[in-house]
C-alpha cells in the first residue's frame, strides 16, 4: 500500500473491510487485492466513458499481480440501475464463465457501484465484490455501507440486497476527469454528513470548496463506518439518519425522470425541504436553515425546484419510498448541525408544504 494512503476499517461480525484512500491506488489495485486476501479471477463491471478512461490502467495493474480479468462495459447514467441492465450484465458474467469462485469488481461511480453490487449479490447465489469509485458521490458515500440497488419507474432503489463489499479503493486522481455539474454534486453527500454529525465540516468544506478532498473523504467514510457498524441493516434506526435530505430528494430525482438531476442535485434540494421541516418542528435556528441553503448554492447545487416537477408528481413517489413502513412517515430531521433524529410526527400536509417551499427563489 502506498504510504501516503489512509485507512478506514468499516467494523462488522465476520465481514469487516478496509476503504482505502490515497492518491495514485488504480495502479496499485492488484497488489491491494492480494494484500487483502482476494485471489480470485476478477469481473471488472464498468460503464463505457470509465472503461475509456482508466480500463487500460487498470487491467495492467491486475494483469501485474497476475490476476484473470474479464471486462463487462453497461451504458452510464441513472438508467442503467435496471432489470433490464442487470439482465444483460448477468448474461455477460455468464458467458464470460464467472462463477462462485470468482470477484466482481466495480469501477466507476455511484450507479456502477450499485448495480455491481446488486448483480453481485444474486449472480450465483451471491459472489464478492469489491468496489473502486472514482466520482465524489461514490467516494464519499454509496461505495461503502452494502446498499446495493437498482430502481423502478415507481421509485427509485426499491429493489436490492445489503450486500458489503470486500474492499474498497478510493483513487482521489479518477476525480480529475469529471466535469464540474458530476464533481459538485457529489458535495451534497458532504453536506449531509456535516449536517447529521460533523458541524465542523459545513464550515471546512465552505472554505476548501471542491479542493483538498483526501481528509473530507476519510471523514465522511469514518461516520459512514460508525453508523452501518451501530445499524447494518437499518433495523434500530440509527442509519436512518443518512437518509437526512433523501425521501423528498429521492422523490424529487423520479419525479423529473432518471438522468434529468443529477442524485446530488435532487438531495441538494431534499435537503432543504429537510431543513425547512427542521425549523418548523426541530427548532433549528433560521440562520442556520439560511446558513445550508447558502452553502449548497455556493457549492454550485439546486436549492429552487422547477416549476416543471409537480409537487402532485413528487408526492406520489414519496409514498413509494422503502423508507416508509405501513405508510408510516419517519423523517429524518436536525435541531442543530452535527446532529439529527428520526421523526414520526411529519405528515403528509408537511411534506407538501415543504416541497412547495422549494419554489421560493433565494437571494
Amino acid at each position: 500500500m502506498l504510504s501516503s494512503s489512509r485507512r478506514v476499517t468499516i467494523p462488522l461480525p465476520d465481514r469487516s473491510y478496509d476503504v482505502v484512500i490515497g492518491a495514485g491506488l488504480l495502479d496499485q489495485t492488484g497488489s491491494l487485492l492480494r494484500e487483502a486476501g482476494l485471489s480470485r479471477p476478477i469481473a471488472v463491471v464498468t460503464d463505457d466513458r470509465v472503461e475509456r478512461l482508466y480500463g487500460q490502467c487498470l487491467l495492467a495493474s491486475l494483469t501485474a499481480a497476475n490476476f484473470a480479468a474479464s471486462f463487462h462495459v453497461v451504458a452510464g447514467g441513472e438508467p442503467a440501475k435496471s432489470f433490464a441492465t442487470a439482465e444483460e450484465l448477468s448474461e455477460s458474467l455468464s458467458k464470460a464463465g464467472v462463477d462462485r469462485s470468482s470477484l466482481i469488481l466495480a469501477l466507476g461511480g455511484g450507479v456502477i457501484g450499485d448495480l455491481a453490487g446488486f448483480v453481485a449479490s444474486i449472480f450465483a447465489r451471491g459472489i464478492p465484490y469489491v468496489q473502486v469509485p472514482t466520482t465524489v458521490m461514490a467516494q464519499v458515500d454509496s461505495s461503502v455501507g452494502g446498499k446495493t440497488a437498482i430502481n423502478l419507474r415507481t421509485g427509485k432503489n426499491l429493489i436490492g440486497s445489503f450486500h458489503q463489499p470486500a474492499l474498497v479503493i478510493v483513487d482521489t486522481d479518477t476525480l480529475a476527469t469529471l466535469g464540474p455539474r458530476e464533481r459538485n454534486e457529489g458535495f451534497a453527500e458532504v453536506v449531509k454528513y456535516g449536517v447529521i454529525a460533523d458541524r465542523l465540516l459545513l464550515d471546512e468544506i465552505a472554505k476548501l470548496g471542491t479542493h483538498q478532498l483526501t481528509s473530507v473523504i476519510e471523514r465522511c467514510v469514518s461516520i459512514k463506518a460508525r453508523i452501518v457498524a451501530e445499524d447494518e441493516k437499518e433495523e434500530s434506526g440509527k442509519r436512518a439518519l443518512l437518509n437526512f435530505g433523501h425521501t423528498i430528494g429521492h422523490a424529487i430525482e423520479s419525479a423529473a425522470g432518471y438522468g434529468k438531476l443529477l442524485h446530488g442535485e435532487a438531495i441538494s434540494l431534499g435537503m432543504r425541504a429537510a431543513s425547512w421541516l427542521s425549523t418548523k418542528y426541530a427548532g433549528l435556528p433560521e440562520k442556520d436553515h439560511q446558513k445550508l441553503i447558502h452553502l449548497l448554492k455556493q457549492l454550485q447545487l439546486p436549492v429552487v425546484l422547477s416549476d416543471e416537477i409537480a409537487t402532485t408528481a413528487v408526492m406520489e413517489r414519496v409514498f413509494t419510498d422503502k423508507k416508509f413502513q405501513g405508510g408510516q412517515i419517519r423523517f429524518v430531521l436536525t435541531a442543530e448541525f452535527g446532529s439529527a433524529f428520526v421523526s414520526e410526527k411529519i405528515t403528509r400536509p408537511d411534506l407538501e408544504s415543504a416541497v412547495d417551499s422549494l419554489r421560493e427563489s433565494i437571494v
